[in-house]
């Protein structure tokens, strides 16, 4: 499902731009920002074309889709990808020591033997 809302989402990104990319310009630009009224700044009252209609319909489904899109992916995280599984295998290895949660240091008591220690397997005699 995730993959075909993705699918959707990009098709109608696609729309969106070209829509978009078509319409004729406001005209001036920035340079209209320099004094006049809301209406040169804004464009002024314009007729409703069918560009304009396209603009707002791909603009609120886009929106409505990556909302959606949005709302599925958090409530998907319990499914996780082979990558994410490695990663976490990898980073908490279970062999490692942990220390108490009071902060007391850890000690060893001496060997039962009493006797001198064996050296580290590989260390000089």
């Amino acid at each position: 499902m995730f993959a075909f809302l993705l699918t959707l989402l990009i098709i109608d990104a696609l729309i969106l731009s070209v829509v978009v990319l078509l319409q004729a310009g406001q005209g001036g630009g920035l340079a209209s920002l320099g004094g006049g009224g809301t209406a040169s700044v804004l464009g002024g009252r314009q007729a409703t074309t069918l560009l304009t209609k396209a603009t707002w319909w791909t603009g609120g489904i886009f929106m409505a889709l990556s909302l959606v899109l949005g709302l599925v992916s958090t409530s998907s995280q319990g499914d996780l990808t082979d990558v994410q599984r490695t990663l976490q295998q990898q980073a908490a290895p279970a062999d490692l020591p942990t220390a108490p949660i009071g902060g007391a240091p850890v000690t060893t008591p001496p060997p039962a033997g009493g006797g001198a220690e064996a050296p580290a397997e590989g260390a000089p005699q």
